[in-house]
């Protein structure tokens, strides 16, 4: 029922509800319904290699008995840091099978910045892609970790040998070496379920409000934290993109996993939304405009989760190669800002709609969305999801709610909504408002209709290639750099949409340093993404009263090109950047 402060239920599409039951279930129930439900069906596919459901819910449950044996428990954390591959989506259901937690992370993370992660929640074991997995064991002195098991993603799978040879020369050697030796002192993933039988049914399983994820996040503070997400706020999630779109067909949709699945938009479309309607996924380790338009001709997809930058790629090649994508029916895009003009482009290629969301892994992560019709409001984030509520509120003074047209900070509350960040007490009483709201740190515009639009941050968080880098994070590096004073890190607009990382710089008297030596020097401690694509060396850096640096102010003049506050140097041409490998829309990302 539209009532005054719900006004965007008179705007949903028909078929749409305005609220979702939420099963009184756990991921490992509906892992087993699907199983149940499309045994014969292709659950997983990763370069033509197919699973069914019946085949995946074998192997979840011998790789549940696996990590059973290596003494996994109910509350434990287990680490994955893996690309997209099957044995992720079987490790990640194996995990929760037995009541753990699992904890996702980056692939392409420094030692340092995996570290941190890994000492804050304390897992004891780690499933890791080989290339990956001598860095885990380096940093294990350090933290709780006494196990390491190694995935070999090239194990019988001759097409994937391809994919390291579309990467650059030096970095194709060096994965070809690490992807066909097995890493030294680390149990292997592939003999440890061979030699496990499944796990005995009568095994405890986990309860809806049991923690399934710690999900790692800069929340409104930069500072990263473990988001706690049950398996009520994952289950809640995937049936509200389900209502969400009416037209889905349970058994016969093909979903590309092109998003990464360390990354909680890419897990809750991949992982939780197309296993709970029995999609067949395919799975990609990275996005490649090639091996996705391979793809097409072999298994078309219906339904593309993706960020904006990937819709510009694949709608140009496919235009360019003569490959077809009708398929497409429903694209969401998600991370970064949509282009009117992207929309236009994609629809007039696949003849499928594209349309925006908007969400926050603190909201598991999706909270709102355009709807998937004509009625779609391109430059929109769209209308809150079925269950969700939404509020504008005065950032200074939540209990105030703002106008219609307003600009002011957007709250939301719903089953998805997270319970807190792990043993962060007082940053979890920070995240919401009275009430229960969780405050996002988004200035946003909601009109008459319910539809909204954000306009602004309130925090300082870069959104690069639709992952998020903590410029506290990029700062401490730059300064530990010898003859670097203070830097500060800033979001600027990308020319592929989205923002890219910017450093303004202030050297000591005499450094003997330029941008290319600054940004070569911060690569041993940062991943690719977060290394500057700009440094810019100024003389000084405009601070508040109390000594903070205002970034703000270093953003608006850097965007505004004007002296003041910053007096530049020498050293500000622009090189060119590169990126991550794995789940990056064009080679820099998360």
């Amino acid at each position: 029922m539209v009532t005054p402060d719900r006004p965007w239920l008179a705007s949903y599409p028909d078929g749409v509800p305005p609220t979702v039951d939420v099963p009184e279930q756990s991921l490992v129930d509906l892992l087993d319904e699907s199983v149940e439900r499309f045994r014969s069906k292709v659950a997983l596919d990763f370069f033509g290699a197919t699973t069914t459901y019946a085949e995946f819910g074998t192997l979840v449950a011998r790789g549940a008995e696996a990590l059973r044996r290596l003494g996994v428990e109910r509350g434990d954390r287990v680490a994955l840091v893996i690309p997209n591959c099957p044995q992720h989506v079987v490790a990640f259901y194996a995990a929760l099978r037995l009541g753990a937690i699992v904890v996702e992370h980056n692939p392409l993370y420094k030692a340092s910045e995996l570290q941190v992660q890994l000492a804050d929640h304390g897992a004891r074991v780690v499933i890791a892609w080989d290339k990956v997995a001598p860095l885990v064991q380096q940093t294990a002195a350090n933290t709780d970790v006494r196990t390491v098991v190694s995935v070999d993603l090239t194990r019988a799978l001759p097409r994937l040998k391809r994919w390291a040879l579309r990467l650059p020369i030096r970095q194709a050697r060096a994965r070809r070496t690490a992807m066909t030796a097995p890493a030294p002192g680390t149990l292997h993933w592939a003999r440890l379920l061979a030699a496990a039988g499944p796990i005995d049914p009568a095994h405890p399983r986990p309860g809806p409000d049991d923690v399934a994820l710690l999900q790692y996040t800069g929340g409104t503070t930069g500072t990263p934290k473990g988001a706690i997400l049950t398996h009520r706020n994952l289950r809640a999630n995937a049936a509200q993109g389900r209502a969400w779109v009416p037209g889905l067909r349970d058994g016969g949709e093909t979903i590309y996993a092109v998003l990464p699945l360390f990354h909680a938009y890419g897990l809750t479309l991949c992982l939780t939304f197309a296993i709970s309607i029995g999609a067949a996924l395919v799975l990609f380790p990275n996005f490649d405009v090639g091996l996705v338009l391979d793809a097409v001709r072999r298994r078309p997809p219906t339904f593309l989760p993706g960020v904006p930058p990937m819709y510009e790629r694949l709608a140009h090649a496919a235009l360019a190669r003569g490959v077809d994508l009708s398929s497409v029916r429903f694209a969401i895009s998600g991370a970064m800002a949509l282009p009117p003009a992207t929309v236009q482009l994609w629809e007039q290629t696949t003849g499928g709609l594209l349309v925006e969301g908007y969400g926050m892994t603190e909201a598991s992560p999706i909270a709102l969305g355009n709807p998937i019709s004509t009625a779609r409001r391109p430059g929109m984030v769209g209308l809150p999801f079925p269950s969700t509520d939404v509020r504008v509120v005065d950032p200074k003074n939540p209990e105030h709610d703002r106008a219609p047209g307003e600009p002011g900070e957007l709250l939301l509350r719903g089953p998805q909504v997270f319970s807190g960040y792990w043993q962060r007490p007082d940053d979890t009483v920070a995240a919401f408002a009275p009430g229960g709201w969780l405050r996002t740190g988004d200035i946003v515009v909601m009109d008459a209709d319910g539809f909204v639009t954000v306009v602004d941050r309130i925090k300082e968080l870069i959104i690069t290639g639709g992952f998020n880098v903590y410029p506290s994070e990029v700062e401490k590096v730059l300064c530990a750099i010898p003859g670097v004073q203070e830097a500060a890190a800033v979001g600027l607009p990308s020319p592929n949409g989205g923002e890219e990382v910017v450093a303004a710089v202030v050297l000591d008297a005499g450094a003997g340093l330029d941008e290319s030596a600054i940004r070569e020097a911060s690569r041993g401690s940062l991943a690719s993404y977060k290394v500057p694509r700009r440094v810019i060396i100024v003389d000084q850096l405009p601070h508040s009263l109390i000594g903070k640096i205002l970034h703000r102010e270093v953003r608006h003049s850097l965007l505004s090109g004007s002296e003041p506050p910053l007096a530049h140097g020498p050293g500000t041409a622009r090189p060119e950047g590169d990126g991550p490998v794995i789940g990056t829309p064009s080679g820099s990302g998360q």
